[in-house]
């Protein structure tokens, strides 16, 4: 016998390799010391065969071993037990076999990356944290994510929305998994070649933020004491070192990605895609570099996109910190101060809330018809801190005569309105503010070097010095913040690169509103009037930004020997745009012939939605014509949030029709936003922030707190968001799980366009976790250890219960698979919680526990039934479900024996999604289980009426028909009503029959009334006085369709079946309120007879 030792490997070396490597050679070493003798005579498959057969044998051995060991502790058992009271046996013999038996229902050790080994025994209560271990790592390694540009199969493809590198997870990556992955583990599941590919980010602004900061608190340097070059080779050092760390806690989410085609927007390929872009549509004159107002962040020196600022309202004079700045800043102040006009000609007021601009300002404008000034068209006033003349124009589009004193001044350089009326006019633009916000030489000698919240200060007292300033007053106002510096937005006049938009907007228009021919769909539809606004009021897009941390721009500026002015962009007709320096050099020569000249490549990089904007080809390698571009573009679905419908998806949409030739995806699904459960918007501030990984694991109150104590909050901040956990997570957040909190994610989806998420419905679905836990625990134990299912049954020959379940399980997949299609996921999640809830679980599991108790010889082909059935359910509700909650399906499905004659998938991730099958449709049986639900329904209704002590006792129940169909409907399923209804027997009464006494009622429909019967005195009145009030609510409905009926021109105006429909209802409603009247009869006469 071949000696095998094994070396068990502590938990705590799953990460140490090396001592992996070193257990598993002494293992190897110590089999080939013990047998290797033999295994020179035998060929590997033999030696093999020979191992498993001794494993077998050994395996057989233990099993005596442990069952004589079980055997004798039975024995010893049953000796102690006569000394023991037989109320205590049961419960005592049970602990001690649990007990004994406690590593049964542990799953044993899975080394990273194998298949999950699971307990022998499923655990008696769902463990989130113990069924999500092991499978990702096994799914992953077994490269169930991949996807294959060779396969025949039709494709799918989605591409993740690629988070910022600096990032971690945030309920809103955690809404777009779970939706993403249901909609792509679906379509893996029905046939599909699925593509969803991951990527990540570089996010210029907040990763250069990000490693400035780290810089400055370890060496106290800035990037300039750095140097570019150092500083660069310092991002990606942080990069390759911290980034992606929101990738890897995307697989704690489940998040199904083929991690084989990961990306990164800054790597190799997609920095070639990126110059390419840029070359050619510069090529096609549809890049330029023009001089324009930009939003201009002076902390960060760069020009920042308009979805990096955020707006607050300030509705009076408010401080505010601002960075920079010792003391707070004022907003929200209007103030008015004269300009004198030249020749002594009086004075002009004008007002402002940013005064210290007005050194930049280089006209004041006023409305042509505004009688007040007409007498000075023409004229100039004078600048009374450097004398500069600013001539009065008239501007009709810009000034609204009727607000404060009509006149308005002008500061083209400065604010985007005024940039408009200097292009009109012809005015001088001056910049008086440096890239850091100082004030510049332009803004006189007095002022300059200033900064310019400093300057508003001394600026208005300079006015007062000159008898100018005419007072100021509360103002209300829409401020700019920068959301990743908190500084206040300047707009600053720089020249830039830009994208003409206009023709390509025009093609991502048509592409949706095309009566004839759209290429791509918007869901929900509501959106799309988003869209049109949008993209028919397109402006150039600013692509420059003053960042080191992004893609270099690829144009190059040629200073020549004889330019007079040598600064880099004196003249706009020497900027080359080329995919390299050398093919810039190139076109240097040629263009500048014979002439000397240095290049220099534009220190500027570009946006980052920009590269992001070009993701949907770059991931699958474009420029280049490779197979993941032939087989997988355009795209099948994007979905994202809908803030970024602009910044996102019309860039993506007018990239890829210009550069990929079609829309880069056929359909556009717009998330809501998630909001607290309140409807607030998370803050930090307010703690309320969700983290989705803290919903997974739990955390407590403390645990909680301890996060807003990192954080940043001053501490008044700090104490309010302290008290909003308190009042919402009193007790922390208990351990959700992962399946949990993509399903509540997924369910919430029909509500408009804002989530409140109430962590409460969170837990609620853990709950329904663990009873799908016990269902299938309960289902375990009736299909017995070797349970192996029949290949094929006749559905015909089923018992009613059996047709039923499969009946509404068919309708259920038919819903579910219309709901995916038609991107209502939350109906699709619905359906299937609905079914697995209140027709399996709640019906189905009770109605078959007859089937399962005594030895009735009647029950034995039910019970056959009931159990394929069961397992049936199983299979098919799982793999159902499987999209939505991926863990605890496959945890559950993997115990689910399976058919010899079928060829099941090693995964319930590349299983087959069910599909409706036609021989389960059964109309009629749907149609009598409706009734006896009802019933069912009606005497456990009467049940929640009885005392507490009471409503847990089996007592007899009856059931009035008044049609034969009814009462034989009823008859056939006694056992289905006495087991859903817990009674101790069921009498069907014809109508003719008198009603039974000593019950209570109620009223099921117009043919059927059911009774329960008590076990000491009805109250009479009090029974009368409820039939009295359902009665009087049927009347009212009665009452309210007969008028209707009756209405003047009802027989003309509405259709036959409407008319026919209201009839049936009518008769429906009299048969029932005539029930009603019958059984306040019957308790009438039972009144007076006990009287």
């Amino acid at each position: 016998m071949v000696d095998v030792r094994v070396a068990v490997i502590p938990r705590s070396t799953e990460r140490n390799p090396t001592l992996q490597h070193l257990l598993c050679r002494r293992c190897c070493s110590d089999f080939t010391a013990g047998g290797v003798m033999d295994s020179q005579e035998l060929t590997a498959e033999a030696i093999e065969k020979k191992k498993k057969k001794e494993e077998k044998a050994r395996e057989k051995e233990l099993k005596k071993q442990k069952a004589a060991q079980k055997a004798e502790a039975a024995k010893l058992q049953a000796q102690k037990a006569s000394s023991v009271p037989e109320s205590g046996k049961k419960k005592s013999l049970r602990k001690e076999a649990d007990a004994e038996n406690a590593e049964d229902y542990n799953d044993p050790e899975t080394p990273v990356g194998s298949k999950k080994n699971l307990s022998r025994q499923m655990a008696k209560t769902y463990s989130p944290s113990a069924v999500e271990k092991s499978w990702y790592e096994w799914w992953e390694k077994s490269n169930f994510f991949v996807a294959d540009p060779d396969s025949s199969k039709p494709p799918f493809v989605i591409v993740f929305p690629p988070p910022n590198v600096t990032g971690v997870l945030h309920i809103g990556h955690a809404l777009t998994t779970a939706i993403q992955d249901t909609i792509i583990r679906w379509r893996r599941m029905s046939g599909y070649n699925t593509l969803w590919v991951p990527g990540t980010d570089h996010a210029g602004i907040a990763t250069q933020v990000v490693v400035e900061k780290k810089i400055y608190r370890e060496r106290k340097l800035t990037r300039h004491d750095v140097g570019r070059e150092s500083f660069v080779e310092e991002v990606w050092k942080w990069k390759n070192q911290y980034g992606g760390t929101i990738l890897k806690q995307l697989r704690c989410l489940g998040a199904s990605l083929d991690w084989s085609r990961e990306c990164f927007t800054m790597d190799e390929k997609r920095s070639i895609a990126v110059t390419e872009a840029f070359v050619r549509l510069h090529k096609e004159g549809l890049i330029y570099r023009d001089l324009r107002l930009v939003n201009w962040d002076c902390v960060l020196r760069t020009a920042i996109s308009d979805i990096e600022v955020e707006y607050i309202d300030i509705k009076e004079r408010t401080p505010l910190r601002v960075p920079g700045y010792e003391k707070p800043v004022e907003f929200g102040v209007l103030t008015s101060f004269a300009y004198p006009l030249e020749g002594g000609l009086d004075e002009i007021v004008v007002a402002t809330t940013r005064v210290e601009t007005m050194l930049g300002d280089t006209a004041i404008a006023i409305h042509p018809e505004d009688p007040r000034y007409r007498h000075i068209h023409g004229k100039y006033a004078v600048h009374p801190f450097n004398g500069r003349r600013l001539p009065i124009v008239c501007d009709a589009v810009l000034v609204d005569m009727n607000f404060g004193t009509g006149a308005v001044k002008i500061t083209p350089a400065h604010d985007p309105n005024d940039f408009e009326v200097g292009k009109r006019h012809n005015l001088e633009f001056i910049n008086i503010f440096t890239d850091d916000g100082m004030i510049n030489s332009n803004g006189g000698s007095i002022f300059a070097g200033m900064p310019r919240f400093k300057a508003r200060v001394a600026v208005t007292e300079a006015l007062k010095e000159k008898g100018l300033y005419r007072g100021d007053k509360n103002n209300e106002m829409r401020l700019g913040i920068c959301s990743r510096s908190n500084d206040v937005v300047e707009p600053l006049i720089k020249p830039q690169w830009y994208v003409n938009c206009k023709s390509m907007a025009e093609q991502g228009l048509d592409a949706v509103m095309s009566d004839t021919n759209p290429r791509m769909e918007i869901i929900p539809k509501q959106y799309v009037a988003e869209w049109k606004r949008w993209l028919e009021n397109v402006r150039d897009w600013c692509i420059s930004r003053q960042l080191w941390w992004g893609h270099r721009i690829p144009a190059y500026y040629a200073v020549l020997e004889n330019d007079e002015l040598k600064e880099i962009g004196a003249y706009n007709d020497h900027w080359l745009v080329a995919r390299s320096e050398k093919e810039a050099k190139e076109e240097a020569s040629r263009l500048f012939d014979g002439k000397s000249f240095q290049l220099f490549q534009d220190p500027d990089v570009l946006d980052t939605w920009f590269s992001s904007g070009l993701f949907p080809l770059s991931v699958l390698g474009w420029p280049d014509c490779t197979s993941d571009l032939k087989a997988f573009y355009p795209m099948s679905v994007l979905e994202t949030g809908h803030d970024i419908l602009f910044f996102w998806v019309a860039r993506m949409v007018m990239l890829g029709m210009k550069l990929g030739g079609d829309v880069p995806f056929r359909k556009v699904y717009l998330h809501p936003m998630i909001r607290d459960a309140h409807g607030r918007k998370m803050s930090k501030s307010l703690g309320n922030v969700i983290d989705p990984l803290e919903v997974i694991n739990g955390i407590t109150l403390s645990g909680l707190h301890k996060r807003l104590e990192d954080g940043n909050l001053d501490p008044k901040e700090l104490k309010t968001a302290k008290e909003g956990q308190a009042k919402d997570f009193p007790d922390g957040i208990p351990e959700c799980g992962t399946d949990a909190l993509r399903f509540s994610l997924v369910s919430y989806t029909a509500q408009s366009d804002k989530i409140n998420l109430d962590i409460q419905r969170v837990v609620g679905y853990r709950q329904w976790c663990n009873k799908l836990w016990n269902a299938v625990r309960f289902a375990m134990g009736k299909l017995g250890e070797h349970y192996i299912p029949p290949s094929d049954i006749t559905p015909e020959t089923m018992p009613f219960i059996c047709k039923w379940i499969l009946a509404v399980l068919n309708k259920a997949i038919s819903r579910t698979v219309v709901s995916l299609e038609s991107y209502e996921f939350s109906d699709a999640a619905t359906t299937v919680y609905a079914w697995w809830q209140f027709q399996l679980c709640d019906v189905f599991i009770e109605a078959i526990k007859p089937y399962f108790s005594g030895d009735d010889p009647a029950l034995v082909s039910s019970r056959r039934t009931a159990q394929y059935t069961l397992w049936l359910c199983l299979d098919n509700g799982l793999r159902l479900l499987h999209p939505f909650m991926p863990f605890v399906t496959e945890e559950l499905w993997q115990r689910l024996p399976s058919r010899t004659d079928s060829m099941r998938k090693e995964s319930i991730v590349i299983s087959e999604y069910p599909s409706v099958a036609q021989d389960w449709v059964n109309d009629e049986v749907e149609l009598e289980m409706s009734m006896i639900e009802s019933v069912v329904k009606s005497l456990r209704s009467l049940r929640a009426q009885l005392a507490p002590d009471e409503r847990h006792e089996r007592r007899a129940g009856f059931v009035r028909c008044r049609t034969d169909d009814a009462c034989h409907t009823i008859k056939r399923h006694e056992m289905v009503i006495c087991t859903l209804a817990t009674l101790s027997s069921l009498d069907v009464l014809s109508e003719n029959e008198e009603a039974p006494v000593g019950c209570i009622v109620d009223i099921v429909n117009e043919a059927l009334s059911v009774h329960l019967k008590l076990r000491g005195a009805i109250n009479m009145e009090a029974e009368l006085e409820k039939l009295k009030k359902k009665m009087d609510e049927v009347q009212k409905q009665y009452d309210t369709l007969m008028k209707k009926t009756t209405a003047t021109g009802y027989q003309e105006k509405v259709p036959t079946r409407i008319r026919e429909a209201d009839e049936a209802k009518l008769a429906s409603l009299l048969q029932e309120l005539l029930s009603f009247k019958e059984a306040g009869e019957n308790l009438e006469r039972e009144m007076s007879a006990a009287s």
